[in-house]
């Protein structure tokens, strides 16, 4: 089990804060426990524990289709707006940028950098205020204003995106922008999975 989340202390891990927010934040959606467990980087089983959990809780729906469990949110419960709202601005940034940024041409690979991906990563310190995205690639620059704007507007805060060439990004180099990205917590999107 992963740490308990410097993001949203009041969850019992990270892995929790992860499956809440990919499924909340996707209403619409039905998710396998293997596509949340890979979404979470946990083995199904402690996906399938997790998912119990928060079945068990009315947070989640599941269903049976042959072998497969597929579990969606429960958005006719009172707290499903309220929680939804949570998980947006503690958890959300990593399946709405992978959403938004997984369908935009040029971009070969994402991350997030600064107090978001320090809290993610288990540094202690206040909620992070805004999220800053590294966009390693060529996607057009209006496009990619376009994408954090509505990643903004569905997390309640600022998202921040400076874009990189992969050049520039694999060189060694004593830039110190990205000598001080390297240097502190970076979690990468997984961009060829789809949120």
């Amino acid at each position: 089990m992963k740490v308990s989340p410097s993001l949203l202390p009041l969850l019992r891990s990270r892995t929790q804060g992860e499956l809440l927010a990919l499924v909340l934040l996707h209403p619409d959606r039905e998710y396998s426990i293997t596509e949340l467990a890979d979404a979470s980087g946990v083995t199904p089983t402690a996906a399938l524990r997790e998912v119990g959990r928060l079945v068990d809780g009315g947070i989640l729906e599941d269903r049976r289709v042959g072998r497969s469990r597929l579990v969606k949110a429960r958005t006719d419960t009172p707290i499903y707006r309220p929680l939804s709202d949570l998980m947006a601005v503690t958890f959300g940034p990593m399946p709405l940028l992978t959403e938004a940024l997984s369908g935009l041409a040029g971009v070969t690979e994402a991350y997030i950098y600064g107090s978001w991906a320090a809290r993610y990563s288990g540094e202690p310190g206040p909620p992070p205020g805004d999220v800053d995205v590294l966009v390693v690639g060529s996607p057009d620059p209006d496009e990619l204003f376009d994408v954090a704007e509505g990643v903004s507007r569905r997390l309640g805060r600022e998202v921040n995106v400076h874009r990189i060439s992969p050049q520039s990004w694999a060189a060694d180099t004593t830039d110190p922008f990205v000598t001080s990205v390297r240097d502190r917590p970076l979690t990468r999107l997984n961009l060829d999975q789809e949120a």
